[in-house]
């Protein structure tokens, strides 16, 4: 979601750069959307894809990839339209980008071993990876997820309220706005450090269990290069994930380097390219990767683009 470095280069602009800025990220936003949309419909679309287990992941990681993407836009309009928030209200929608942002590793911890198991133990992976235990896992990945939210909310409790005299706020709502009290901001440290070194430690053990079950003669040596390559494919989506972690960090760097003008108009583009466009390349590169949804998708997606295109038609020829 928009940081608060992001949300003070908002409150720099003029009204066209805003405007502007505004048009430019809801755009982008849109079409991510779109394609986030059709992966999900056609996820739900047949029972193959309801059933199977990575397929019952992707949707986890695509659900949450969507949600903090309309989140993360929603946040940067009302700053770019320079509108406060209540509290409460400021930090419901924090604590919602909160829990949709942190459930991307987890699902990617999953994800991961399930491909251990498939190619490490390959006899039990029917027995282990089962519908009902994957949908299980999600619904813990979520819980866990709820629960570091709900500390973070219980955290804000301890900020002295009722001494303010509205509630407020003074400044455009952001996640860094309701770090109020120093041990939240601490907490915040430790969890994401903690949430991301884990999520990294467990994806390279399955790589390297995979590399060493990849030389024993009875594995599948095309199953074992293909899982392989999943698993670098989610160390590479954990890396997008990281990268709205950075942001900030990055925007900081880069303020020292650039006059104010050129970067009023870069930290636009990077919030596309760093909390917009991974929530959707993420989930698309995944989803593309698999022949059976591949083609669903592509077809779904022709047929969505038919519907939004004829009515256009109809109405410049009318």
């Amino acid at each position: 979601m928009a940081t608060l470095i992001s949300v003070n280069v908002t409150f720099l602009m003029g009204f066209e750069e805003r405007v502007a800025s505004a048009t430019l990220t809801t755009f982008f936003c849109l079409i991510f959307l779109f394609i986030n949309g059709v992966m999900l419909f056609t996820l739900g679309s047949k029972r193959v894809f309801r059933e199977t287990s990575r397929y019952i992941l992707l949707s986890n990681l695509l659900l949450g990839d969507t949600l903090q993407l309309a989140i993360s836009q929603l946040l940067y309009l009302l700053s770019a339209s320079r509108v406060t928030l209540t509290y409460p209200l400021c930090g419901v929608f924090v604590m919602l980008g909160k829990l949709f942002s942190r459930i991307s590793p987890l699902v990617l911890v999953v994800m991961s071993l399930e491909r251990y198991v498939a190619v490490c133990h390959p006899l039990r992976h029917a027995s282990i990876i089962t519908s009902r235990n994957t949908v299980g896992a999600s619904l813990a990945a979520w819980v866990f997820c709820f629960l570091n939210v709900l500390i973070q909310g219980l955290l804000l409790l301890m900020f002295p309220f009722d001494q303010l005299e509205s509630l407020q706020m003074s400044q455009f709502c952001s996640f860094f706005a309701m770090l109020l009290v120093p041990v939240s901001a601490f907490y915040v440290n430790v969890y994401t450090y903690f949430l991301f070194i884990s999520a990294t430690l467990t994806i390279v053990f399955s790589y390297v269990g995979v590399i060493v079950s990849a030389r024993s003669a009875a594995t599948d040596k095309d199953s074992a290069r293909k899982a392989r390559d999943t698993l670098l494919l989610h160390l590479a989506q954990l890396g997008l994930s990281l990268l709205s972690v950075f942001y900030t960090t990055l925007l900081l760097q880069i303020s020292t380097l650039l006059s104010w003008v050129v970067f009023i108009r870069l930290q636009c583009i990077l919030f596309v390219l760093f909390f917009l466009f991974p929530r959707c390349l993420s989930s698309l590169v995944y989803g593309l990767r698999d022949h059976s949804f591949r083609v669903a998708f592509v077809d779904h997606l022709h047929f969505h683009l038919k519907v939004s295109v004829t009515p256009v038609k109809a109405a410049f020829v009318s």
